[in-house]
């Protein structure tokens, strides 16, 4: 049985190094984003080496590949229709974005960097004790709802709404913390 497992496990490795390329450009054309289709990629091939007994069963390893990338680009389309619809948004991004473009100040100085994150340190220690552990968690760990959930016995509707809380909080102290400096 060892020698059909590494037999399979060959056949996965081969087929990585042969059709990276065309598993890459297919995940990039559902994902839309590289970085995303390259995620897609590596944990389509983890994945499979994870059940490389399967693999073992498998006639053409390349189509099952192509299933299992298939099926993590919906995982990712579910994901990110999850996160919309619950209303997450990425902080450093859009928020703290929308707030330096408006007051009119130039987010390289890094006097005016170092003080607006020193304000956003304080505002995240003001929020209370939950939404400020999600926020902790989801925008500064990187860590899913899903693991949150599992972790706390909190619904991921639960999770996302404090997050949402949240970032409103966040973003009417930093916008006070604008007007403080155009004073």
């Amino acid at each position: 049985m060892a020698d059909a497992s590494e037999r399979a496990r060959l056949r996965i490795e081969n087929s990585y190094r042969e059709g990276k390329k065309g598993f890459l450009n297919r995940a990039r054309r559902a994902a839309g984003a590289l970085r995303d289709a390259e995620d897609v990629v590596q944990d389509a091939f983890v994945s499979a080496l994870a059940n490389v007994s399967q693999a073992a069963e498998v006639v053409d390893v390349t189509s099952w590949i192509y299933s299992i990338v298939r099926n993590r680009v919906i995982d990712l389309w579910r994901r990110d229709r999850t996160r919309e619809s619950a209303g997450e948004v990425d902080v450093a991004e859009e928020t703290i974005a929308e707030i330096v473009g408006a007051s009119g100040l130039d987010p390289q100085d890094a006097l005016i960097r170092d003080e607006l994150s020193d304000a956003l340190t304080e505002a995240i220690d003001a929020l209370p004790d939950r939404q400020r552990d999600i926020i902790i968690a989801q925008v500064f760990d990187g860590t899913p709802f899903r693991e949150i959930s599992e972790q706390t016995g909190t619904p991921i509707e639960t999770l996302a709404a404090r997050k949402k809380a949240a970032i409103r909080a966040l973003s009417v102290a930093l916008r006070g913390w604008f007007s403080e400096e155009e004073l």
